[in-house]
């Protein structure tokens, strides 16, 4: 379970990169944040239990 979420945080940081890099895909970037974000708090969400 943890090297899934592992891979997608590694995966939404890559995507929120790019879209900062590249002009255009600025949306990208807030993709990337919003599911780094809720990638995290579920994360966090789960080690408590």
């Amino acid at each position: 379970m943890w090297a899934i979420i592992g891979w997608l945080v590694a995966i939404w940081l890559v995507l929120t990169v790019v879209g900062a890099v590249v002009k255009g895909l600025f949306w990208l970037a807030v993709v990337g944040g919003v599911l780094l974000a809720g990638t995290a708090a579920y994360g966090a969400i789960k080690s408590r239990r």
